[in-house]
């Protein structure tokens, strides 16, 4: 009663923070262990619930169709896709789930929110016997339990889809102005980035309007200057590195001018596309998933992945106290709610989206990779162009394990959302960012306080 009550009073934040970080949370009742071996699902319906993929949704239909009848065949039971199409069907439907203790058995969680949904107290964390049922727990990449949990030994999430960020550059481009390859400094990628604008391209594609990206760029800069954000119960959002780095952010389009002033309405597709036209040189903040939009367009043989650099703006090295964070450990878990009275089927279905099988189909089909130790091996040694996203990978660092941090996250999106206006105007004023940072500080601070 305390955890539903506490859910009750962090509603709006958790809500809005499921929503706009691509998240789900739910739950009620204890867990059942599944052993693992067949499961008679006969007459049984299993419900997952995730969100609708914009940039590949034929292919997403395929898939899920693909591991429906599979199931079907497996188990004889019904699987049933619940598609979120908006962030308003995602907060309905984890609004009421929660209220009624009754919803879809299975989520498909974005990573940074799994904290989020752990405070809530409403899902499984996973037992040996739990793990055991799908494969074991030493099938996963060690990287991708990274934020499964508080500990090795509570874990809610189970690895699913893989996606370390990093960023691709055009290589024809960067051969023609004399470049061999990114800086490995922020200020050395915005010289190169300077250098690569003119002729109706721009050095960089940003993606200001997008409803994930913005606040990544925020969390790294913080990160390499040694900001955490959210440090235990303190939360340090009104930090002058925090101003720093939106200042820099924002400087990419009003001060370096290495971005297309379109780029204050484009979304993640639309950065990408302006990239795979030949109309921006450089796009952070991608991952394999853009691959089949690559290799299907005009630079599909002029352009290569790179890590992204892990020197803050303003520094020529990493200072002191800064973490040097390459992409935050990101893609997706799954979670199993306690109100699903399925748990044996739950553990079947979650074994097979986790089978070396329909990992390989996610990298060949959506461009997200495996998390299992097998099949990253086997991809690891195919493709070396995936090489900087392996070691991406490798330099991950995890957002806080708060059940603060997706409100938090939340607000540090809200926070480029209101600048937009001022950006299409040419510049954004210290005075409106230190008003929307005190503003973001008290929302974290109310939302560490209902985490408790």
């Amino acid at each position: 009663m305390r955890r539903r009550r506490a859910l009750s009073t962090a509603a709006g934040l958790l809500i809005a923070a499921l929503a706009l970080a691509g998240c789900t949370s739910t739950g009620t009742t204890p867990s059942s262990s599944g052993s693992g071996g067949p499961v008679n699902g006969k007459g049984k319906t299993i419900t997952v619930f995730t969100l609708a993929n914009t940039q590949y949704p034929q292919q997403q239909k395929a898939f899920n169709d693909s591991v429906a009848a599979a199931f079907k065949k497996q188990t004889g039971a019904r699987l049933v896709w619940d598609m979120g199409a908006s962030a308003n069907d995602e907060q309905t439907k984890i609004q009421t789930s929660a209220v009624s203790g009754q919803g879809p058995d299975i989520y498909d969680i974005g990573t940074t929110f799994t904290p989020t949904a752990y405070s809530t107290g409403d899902f499984v964390s996973m037992t040996r016997a739990d793990w055991n049922a799908i494969g074991g727990k030493a099938k996963f990449v060690p990287a991708s339990l990274g934020i499964s949990g508080p500990n090795s030994h509570d874990q809610i999430g189970i690895p699913y889809q893989s996606r370390p960020f990093v960023m691709v550059y055009n290589t024809k481009l960067f051969q023609q102005a004399g470049l061999t390859k990114p800086a490995a400094t922020w200020d050395g990628l915005i010289a190169q980035a300077k250098k690569l604008t003119g002729n109706g391209v721009y050095g960089m594609a940003v993606d200001y309007k997008d409803s994930f990206s913005p606040w990544k760029y925020i969390w790294m800069y913080d990160m390499q200057m040694g900001n955490p954000l959210i440090n235990g119960k303190k939360a340090t959002l009104n930090d002058p590195k925090t101003l720093k780095a939106y200042q820099d952010y924002f400087g990419l389009l009003t001060q370096d001018h290495v971005v297309d002033p379109q780029a204050v309405g484009w979304t993640s597709v639309q950065a990408l596309a302006a990239f795979a036209q030949g109309k921006a040189a450089m796009l952070s903040w991608t991952s394999a998933t853009a691959q089949n939009t690559l290799n299907a367009s005009p630079v599909k043989s002029d352009y290569k992945f790179a890590v992204m650099p892990t020197v803050p703006p303003g520094y020529s090295s990493l200072p002191k106290g800064g973490n040097a964070a390459a992409s935050i450990i990101s893609g997706d878990n799954l979670v199993i709610a306690k109100y699903s009275k399925n748990q044996a089927l739950d553990l079947a279905l979650v074994k097979y989206l986790t089978s070396d099988a329909v990992q390989a189909k996610q990298y060949s089909d959506f461009g997200n990779l495996p998390v299992t130790v097998s099949e990253s091996k086997k991809l690891e040694s195919n493709q070396a162009a995936l090489a900087p996203l392996l070691q991406a990978g490798s330099k991950s660092v995890t957002t806080p394990f708060s059940g603060a941090w997706g409100a938090t996250e939340v607000g540090l999106l809200n926070v480029v959302t209101q600048a937009i206006p001022s950006l299409n105007s040419g510049s954004v004023s210290t005075s409106q960012l230190k008003g929307w940072l005190n503003t973001l500080q008290s929302t974290a601070n109310q939302a560490l306080q209902s985490a408790q």
